[in-house]
């Protein structure tokens, strides 16, 4: 009795020697993928798509404009559909107010005011896409963004300028005339609520 025992111990342990490393030390459990960083960004398709239905045109400008931002900065990680209006006699204001569309954190509303030099003379309403590049969070929207200097684009109606900040990159995208593009020179301060101070 006692010798089967011993018999069926060392079976045993030499059964468990034999097992293959593999069997003994499984290999680690794959973590779920990753999706890459590419895709917590907005897709050339889906930026027009959403510019298409927000200015109520189907436009190959506003494509055309759109390609030239991603080309340029790649792609957004959010993006802003508000309106906005000014006045200007060369040195002007500006004051818009949209929503921030993110693909992780959700929407928020944004405001944004500030003076602006160039040709344009008089005052108008226009409605405004902006692109956003490289934000941390919401909250670092609020805050000052100048101007990137030979940033200006314009084609088919459609005119692109950036502005930066701490690294991030906003590119806002009007409907307008040319001289328009006159306007966006200066900057943008961005705030959670409506003010009429621009500084």
């Amino acid at each position: 009795m006692r010798i089967s025992r011993l018999i069926a111990l060392a079976l045993l342990v030499l059964g468990l020697g034999t097992v293959p490393a593999a069997a003994q030390n499984p290999p680690p459990t794959a973590l779920p993928s990753q999706p890459p960083p590419e895709k917590s960004g907005f897709s050339v398709d889906e930026l027009v798509n959403a510019g298409h239905r927000f200015f109520g045109t189907v436009s190959r400008g506003l494509a055309t404009v759109i390609e030239k931002a991603t080309s340029q900065w790649g792609q957004p990680n959010g993006y802003v559909l508000g309106q906005e209006g000014g006045g200007a006699f060369v040195a002007g204001l500006r004051y818009g107010e949209g929503t921030l569309f993110t693909r992780n954190a959700g929407d928020l509303k944004v405001y944004w005011q500030g003076p602006s030099l160039g040709f344009d003379i008089g005052g108008e309403g226009a409605r405004t896409m902006m692109l956003v590049y490289d934000l941390p969070s919401t909250e670092a929207m609020y805050q000052r963004f100048a101007g990137i200097d030979g940033s200006a684009y314009f084609i088919g109606g459609f005119g692109m300028t950036a502005l930066t900040a701490n690294k991030i990159v906003v590119v806002p995208i009007r409907s307008g005339i040319g001289l328009r593009l006159g306007a966006s020179i200066g900057y943008l301060k961005f705030t959670p609520k409506p003010t009429w101070n621009p500084l």
